[in-house]
């Protein structure tokens, strides 16, 4: 079957999408990619939302065997910012007129920790509530697997938005990239526990892992589906030298590329099957690519996460290799995702929250 016949399908099956993943020639991702922004303009608009990126900490009681940040990495020099930098980098992002950002750190589970992020949570709330936001800015946040108990807790508290990243849905893959105290099933059920409390709820997976075949990546997207989730955050995977797999597998210009491409069917597909759910186009593809996120966007995301953590942090949460903007100011990041959301015919969509328009009509259905 061709590629213009499977887009022509009301529904795509497992083997559908692995053979769009499959496609190699340029005439057949153009017409993958021309399907998904088609998709993606009649679905959502061409409006870009911007999330302030925090990442506030990097200390992690995980220990995942691809990440810069896991337990074991003593060569990461470990931070957490105090809940005032916090309020402050939130402040910078309203400043912008952002509307959005986004709390990103390693796991941990303990009250300390907790109360933090609720502290984070009501202060940003608090600090940035005016005319224009009279509930403040919106809050994503990314710190991991919890409680149910505790997600009640972050809402509650005034996040609405969340992203846990299943990384790969075949149970066999997610056990040779993981210790055996991190389960699939955790995974899971800690996704049906945020979407129980009512958060908008995004996942995501990484895009070319060691032993990952197309197979895998269909089932990932039919997991998304089925999950019925709002936002999609995935990429290419990027290895750090101070990791398990950093050190086991050869990763060359050409596995690079290959993964690049991968991770923009993977979105491109992604917009053609979910249509309305928020898809981000990440750091990861421009530390493979100089436009990499421009490319996210031209093959169907809408949401881009310019970083405003402190600069003198952000050397130090580096979950791979090679990281982009790390030596940047906030203010140059700003400037800098502006021209490159122009250079492709975007629009940024300034001072809103952004929420996925699938959450918004799961609502009104």
């Amino acid at each position: 079957m061709s590629i213009e016949e499977i887009l022509s399908k009301d529904t795509l099956s497992r083997d559908d999408i692995a053979q769009l993943l499959s496609a190699e020639s340029p005439e057949e991702v153009e017409i993958l990619r021309r399907k998904a922004y088609e998709t993606m303009l009649e679905n959502v608009g061409d409006k870009v939302y911007l999330r302030g990126l925090i990442e506030f900490s990097n200390y992690c009681v995980n220990d995942c065997y691809y990440c810069g940040i896991r337990r074991s990495n003593s060569n990461t020099e470990r931070y957490i910012l105090s809940v005032e930098q916090v309020i402050e980098a939130a402040k910078l992002a309203a400043e912008f007129d952002y509307g959005s950002v986004v709390l990103q750190s390693g796991d941990r589970r303990d009250n300390q920790f907790i109360d933090y992020v609720i502290s984070c949570i009501k202060g940003i709330k608090e600090a940035t509530r005016s005319e224009k936001y009279p509930e403040g800015l919106g809050i994503t946040l990314c710190v991991g697997e919890q409680t149910e108990e505790t997600y009640r807790k972050f809402f509650e508290a005034g996040a609405h938005r969340y992203l846990l990243r299943i990384e790969t849905t075949n149970p066999d893959l997610f056990s040779k990239i993981h210790p055996q105290e991190q389960r699939l099933e955790a995974r899971i059920e800690a996704l049906n526990a945020l979407k129980q409390v009512g958060f908008q709820v995004g996942t995501g997976v990484m895009i070319g892992l060691p032993g990952q075949t197309l197979d895998d990546l269909a089932d990932d997207v039919l997991f998304f589906r089925n999950m019925d989730v709002d936002m999609i955050g995935m990429g290419p995977y990027l290895p750090h030298n101070d990791t398990p797999m950093g050190k086991q597998y050869e990763t060359t210009e050409e596995i690079k590329q290959w993964r690049f491409n991968l991770s923009l069917k993977m979105i491109a597909i992604c917009r053609i099957l979910l249509k309305d759910v928020n898809i981000a186009s990440t750091t990861a593809l421009q530390t493979i690519h100089p436009t990499g996120r421009e490319e996210g966007l031209r093959y169907g995301a809408n949401v881009i996460m310019p970083q405003i953590t402190p600069t003198e942090y952000r050397k130090n949460y580096m979950l791979y290799e090679d990281k982009p903007c790390v030596s940047e100011f906030a203010a140059e990041c700003h400037s800098c995702m502006q021209m490159r959301i122009a250079s492709v015919g975007r629009s940024i969509a300034y001072g809103v929250w952004g929420d996925p328009l699938h959450f918004r009509n799961k609502q009104r259905n």
